[in-house]
């Protein structure tokens, strides 16, 4: 895994809640519209065959300091699988702006299919996005991902995602 999308999203997240949660409580929980997203994405790797990406998500309808929980299923066309439960953190709650910066951590299983060998079950995804929201809530995200064992295992080769988000809040 590339730690370097981890990182930032530790910096993000501390630096956030550092300076606009701590002051009225670091952890404090604050309701928001849950919202459902759909991914589309190549998957890239030196090692491995490139294959394409459904990513399927929904962001809690809280928000504890500068996290959202979040839940995410993978689907890719070599048969691979990946579900994911963690966290993310978007510029959104922090400057009033249609652009944003979202970074997210995510622990999850996976399942190799005839997909990439990643040399276990446990893969984290850290990620790096770049998106606008519309006037009716809605975003439009360019993200980036890697994907791998994060050295728990013996060898940990990794896949990169570059992908297409849309976020829409879900009434469900």
């Amino acid at each position: 895994m590339d730690s370097t999308l981890g990182l930032i999203w530790l910096l993000t997240s501390l630096t956030d809640m550092t300076l606009n949660d701590c002051p009225n409580g670091c952890l404090k929980t604050e309701k928001l519209e849950p919202q459902i997203f759909y991914q589309l994405g190549q998957l890239h790797s030196d090692e491995f065959q490139n294959a394409n990406e459904f990513y399927l998500g929904y962001d809690s309808h809280r928000r504890r300091g500068p996290s959202r929980p979040t839940y995410g299923l993978s689907l890719t066309a070599d048969g691979a699988a990946w579900f994911g439960i963690g966290g993310k953190w978007s510029s959104q709650y922090v400057y009033d702006s249609p652009l944003f910066i979202e970074t997210s951590l995510m622990p999850g299983l996976y399942r190799q299919g005839d997909g990439a060998d990643l040399d276990g079950t446990l893969q984290i995804r850290a990620a790096l996005g770049v998106g606008y929201t519309f006037d009716n809530g809605s975003n439009l995200t360019i993200i980036y991902d890697s994907m791998s064992n994060a050295d728990f295992f013996d060898d940990s080769p990794s896949r990169e995602t570059l992908a297409i988000r849309w976020t829409t809040n879900w009434n469900g």
